[in-house]
């Protein structure tokens, strides 16, 4: 009897970004800004944090708003794919 078993993935976490940095080969660093609420002043504060992407086709560049996907470790420190570029940022 043979059972066909199916591995079905998890829930992929998936963030939006903006590019901040692109001279490493295949990898863009991107921030990501969330709002969150301080738990003892209830004021709304803005947290950031940089991801390191795996950019395989290398078509981000600095300041494209990018949409990036959970992925398994690349490396020590990727984790994280480059799923689209939504919007081109402007030429510096």
């Amino acid at each position: 009897m043979t059972d066909v078993q199916i591995e079905k993935r998890g829930h992929r976490r998936e963030l939006m970004g903006v590019v901040i940095r692109n001279t490493m080969q295949k990898t863009v660093v991107v921030e990501v800004v969330r709002r969150v609420m301080h738990p003892e002043y209830k004021k709304y504060i803005n947290v950031k944090k940089k991801y390191l992407v795996h950019d395989e086709k290398e078509t981000a560049k600095t300041g494209d708003t990018i949409s990036m996907i959970e992925s398994r470790p690349i490396s020590k420190l990727k984790k994280w794919r480059l799923k689209e570029v939504i919007k081109k940022g402007e030429v510096q």
